[in-house]
């Protein structure tokens, strides 16, 4: 399939936009990385109207895919982990171009997995977990056990990507092949809910209660990033925070971060006098710790 894709890929190459070229081949062991196609040709350039662009072909008998994906969507995809198949890609994929080694060293970087990045990725990964697991147990309390089961099996895949990540790992599409070795605990915890003979609303109950204190453990590990940035002034306003750089990658599960860390402690609430009798500003700020 290589033999055939050359021509395509050669093209693109000759770019001075195009950064480099891979391409990954249908295994059976990977067989959902690729979406079913025998071949997938990823194509990243510096710049493109549109962030992703995607064509099919076909020759005798066989589907191959190119994706042509600008390198700011590429690093969007490995910071949020939206696309959990690119990392398969990058590091299952076979180099056919690299210009200044873009991709080698791409890859030696997901190796090495900077803390700096990971610190990101575990805030909103527990960005996410807070959101899944205050709807779920909303859900429970309402006695919406369906709404909260599907609410809690997403937390605790966010709680397995944390853990992941916390260990220096990159989450990958088979995370809980991964969890099982990392965090038994967790890995158990998931077994139970969807194993377990017990009635669901009692299995919901139990598992509330456990992902509650496997949270509260990991609160200071999840929050670290967000109160770094915090740190940078004394008082926020909550636009301030969705319009920073490094916060907007929290997207709708800022909001409902910040009161979870409101709750624990860690942030408190200021009133800014407005014009307004009785009306204040909410700004927010992270508690000072006594020494």
């Amino acid at each position: 399939m290589e033999d055939i894709l050359r021509p395509i890929y050669q093209e693109r190459a000759s770019h001075p936009n195009t950064i480099g070229v891979l391409i990954v081949e249908k295994s059976q062991k990977l067989f959902p990385t690729t979406d079913t196609f025998d071949t997938v040709l990823l194509i990243i350039v510096k710049n493109a109207e549109q962030p992703v662009f995607i064509k099919h072909y076909i020759f005798h008998g066989k589907k191959a895919a190119m994706h042509i994906v600008t390198e700011d969507q590429l690093k969007e995809w490995m910071l949020l982990g939206s696309n959990k198949k690119i990392f398969d890609w990058l590091y299952g994929g076979k180099i056919v171009f690299d210009r200044n080694d873009y991709i080698a060293n791409l890859k030696q970087e997901l190796r090495e997995f900077p803390f700096y990045g990971r610190k990101i990725k575990m805030g909103v990964e527990f960005a996410r977990l807070i959101r899944r697991y205050t709807d779920g147990k909303a859900f429970f309390d309402d006695l919406h056990y369906l709404d909260a089961y599907n609410h809690i099996v997403h937390s605790l895949h966010h709680l397995a990507r944390l853990a992941v990540i916390e260990n220096g790992f990159h989450p990958e599409v088979t995370v809980w092949h991964q969890v099982k070795h990392i965090d038994p605990e967790i890995y158990k915890l998931y077994e139970e809910l969807v194993c377990s003979e017990e009635t669901l609303e009692k299995r919901l109950e139990l598992l509330f209660l456990a992902s509650e204190f496997l949270i509260h453990s990991r609160t200071q590990i999840g929050s670290a990033h967000l109160l770094s940035v915090m740190e940078e002034r004394d008082s926020w306003a909550i636009n301030d925070m969705v319009e920073h750089p490094e916060l907007e990658v929290y997207s709708v599960d800022l909001v409902i971060l910040v009161e979870y860390l409101i709750d624990k402690k860690l942030i408190e609430v200021e009133q800014i006098e407005t014009k307004g009798s009785g009306i204040y500003h909410r700004h927010y700020r992270v508690v000072e710790k006594l020494s």
